[in-house]
This record gives structure tokens, sequence and C-alpha cells, in this order.
């Protein structure tokens, strides 16, 4: 009973400290609100679409016609215009004008209707990943549409039935099924990632700058007096009243995707409670051990920037941790971000058991008692350390 008197006592210093300091409020609510509603609504229709094409159709015949309106009539994809030469396609492709261009050659169709096999290129940028990929897809399809038609045609003149030339055309059926995100949206995919590591971002950054600023005005012996003395009780009243605050905004971003943007979600409420508990302690425990390492404000804050930031890379999202170098898949695994996003991927979004990813979780609860390795040398920090600017 005593304890928990102390760290109310402590708890209540703290709330005085966040209202006076306007940073807080702004680091632990305005921020991580606008980072909310700029992911998800940066990519609210899922998939990019109308992304802008050209043609060179030195052909203009029907036919040509026809593949250039079958170009433009796909989701992901707008002709926006037509070029006489591939030099002037290219030029307007360098000046990032389109992601790509289909080049229709002159005689394409009469060579389609002799069967002479002509050629039909088409050229996109990477530059934009995810832009030249899709627009790279749709460049493809069309091009095997076209040739498609003409074999039609063909058969159909000499014919053949309509089950005939289905086998012919397409001897393979594809059924595909995309598991948990039939949509393919990048917004399911990006955003569930992007916006917790924004908030890990914060959440580093807040617990360093608390214990930092204590240091720096000399406030650390009134601190831990009202602790009488325990270092334990002063770091528990201390980041209660921040991990409650972070709490509320990352259960308020749940519900908003999961409720009103209707997110999938295979895993139950207590698998998604559980995660939003893992998130916000694991960061808040790094952020303390971080400083526990180096007691200076400037140090601390900087090394939990650069790990958020890193975090982004190693996390798997935008690029397979499989596909990385075998030192860069280890340190993988110093990154709380990577183990938030594997075990919402594993429990959350596919709802598979706790068991299949529960070396994810250990790692984050191991990551919340980071502090207990630094707890003694954050107190003789406070007691003996002289701020140095």
């Amino acid at each position: 009973m005593k304890y928990l008197r102390l760290i109310l006592t402590v708890a209540r210093r703290e709330c005085k400290i966040l209202y006076v300091n306007r940073i807080y409020f702004f680091s632990m609510v305005i921020f991580p609100l606008l980072t909310m509603v700029f992911f998800t609504s940066l990519m609210t229709d899922g998939l990019p679409q109308d992304m802008p094409v050209g043609v060179v159709d030195l052909d203009n015949t029907s036919t040509s016609r026809s593949l250039v309106r079958r170009l433009d009539g796909f989701q992901n994809s707008e002709v926006v215009a037509h070029y006489p030469s591939v030099a002037e396609a290219r030029h307007a492709m360098q000046k990032n004008e389109i992601y790509g261009f289909l080049y229709i050659p002159k005689g394409t169709t009469d060579g389609l209707l002799s069967a002479r096999r002509p050629q039909v290129s088409y050229y996109y940028s990477q530059v934009s990943l995810a832009g030249g990929s899709m627009v790279m897809k749709d460049l493809k399809t069309v091009s095997t549409l076209g040739s498609a038609a003409v074999g039609q045609a063909t058969m159909r003149a000499k014919g053949f039935t309509p089950e005939q030339i289905q086998a012919f055309l397409q001897p393979i059926r594809i059924d595909l099924h995309q598991v948990a995100n039939p949509w393919g949206s990048y917004n399911v995919y990006l955003s569930t990632v992007f916006v917790p590591g924004v908030m890990m971002l914060f959440m580093f950054l807040v617990s360093a700058y608390s214990l930092g600023m204590e240091l720096k005005f000399g406030r650390g012996k009134e601190w831990l007096n009202k602790a009488d003395g325990n270092i334990v009780v002063a770091i528990l009243g201390k980041f209660l009243p921040q991990a409650l605050v972070f709490l509320v905004l990352i259960f308020f971003y749940e519900y908003y995707i999961y409720s009103v943007l209707e997110f999938p979600h295979q895993g139950g409420l207590w698998k998604i409670t559980r995660l939003a508990l893992l998130e916000v302690f694991s960061s808040i425990g790094f952020g303390i051990f971080v400083f526990g390492l180096m007691p200076s404000l400037r140090m601390s804050m900087s090394i939990c920037s650069l790990w958020a930031m890193l975090g982004f890379s190693m996390a798997g999202s935008a690029f397979p941790m499989m596909g990385m170098d075998g030192p860069l898949q280890s340190l993988t695994w110093l990154f709380p971000l990577r183990h938030y996003y594997m075990l919402y991927q594993i429990t959350v979004f596919n709802g598979f058991p706790l068991l299949d990813a529960w070396f994810h979780f250990v790692a984050l609860v191991a990551f919340a008692l980071m502090p207990w390795f630094v707890i003694h040398k954050i107190k003789n920090a406070m007691l003996t350390y002289v701020y140095i600017p």
C-alpha cells in the first residue's frame, strides 16, 4: 500500500509536468493523431489508381486503337498522352510525366493477321517501385490480350468451338486466392506498420526526453525524494501517465482501422489488446533503457530516433527479411517494430495462435523489461551527474 501511494504521488507530479510543458501534448497527442489520419487517408483507395502512361502508336489501326482503349480501361493505368516517337515518350518518362509507355510499331496488325509474330514493346520506370510494378502489370496484360484476341478470331474463323479456343489460349486456369486481404489493399499492408512505427518513435523520444529533462533542470533528486529514494517506484510513477495516454491513442487507432475503415483481422479482441499493450510497454521500456545506457538528453534521443528510423527498414514490411543479407537478418531481431510487425501478421492479421509467434512475444516482453539492467545507473545519474549541454 505504501508503494502504491508513492507511485500515485510521483504520477501526480508527472501529470503536472505534462500539463505545463506543451511539447508533451504535441508529441503524445497531436502529432500521433496527425500521423494516423495522414497514412490512412493517403492510401484510402487501397491501390494506386489512374497512374499516367503514354502510347506510341505508329500502326494506327483499329486493332492498335483497341489495345490502347483496353489499356486506358484498366483501373491502375490512364493513357494521358500519345507520342509520335519512342524518343519523345522516353523523354516524358525521364521527366516523370508518365510511368511507362506502350510502343506499337508500324505493321503490327498486318503481322498479326499473317502470323508473322510482330513485336510490341513496353517501357516502364522503376524509380517508383509501386507505380512501376503496377504499370508493368497492365502493360504486360494488354500486350498478352492483343495477341490472344487475334488468335481467338483466327481460330473462330477456322471453326473451333469456344471450349477448344479457351483450352488453346489458356491451357492452365489460374485460381487466385489472396489470403486475409483479397483486395490487395496497400492501406491494409502499410498503414498497419507505418502508424505503429511512428507511434513507437514518439514513445522512444518522449521516454528519453522526460528522463533527460529531470537531469537537465536538476530535478532528479526531488523526483527520487517523491518516491522515497526507490528508483523502481520513481520509474513506475513517472511513466504511468505516459503509458495511459499512449494506450488510449493506440486503442483509438485500433478502433479506427478495424471498426471504421474495416481492415481485415482474423484475430480476436484479446489478440489486438495484447498487441497494443506490448507495443506501448516495449517502446517505453526501450526508451528508458537507451537513456540508462547514455544518461544524456541529446545522445539518448539521437539513438532513439536512429533506432526508430532503421526499424521501418528492418521490420520486413517494405523489403522481406528473407531477402536481406545474413548479417542484416540477424540485426532485425534488435528492433521492436520487427517483432510487433511479425506478431501482428501472425496473430491478428492471419489469426494464427500465439504459439506460432512465441519468440516475437518474448522479445517484446524483453524490451519492456530492459530498464531493469540500467535502473541503478539512472538513479546514479540523477544523484551525481551534472548536465552538460
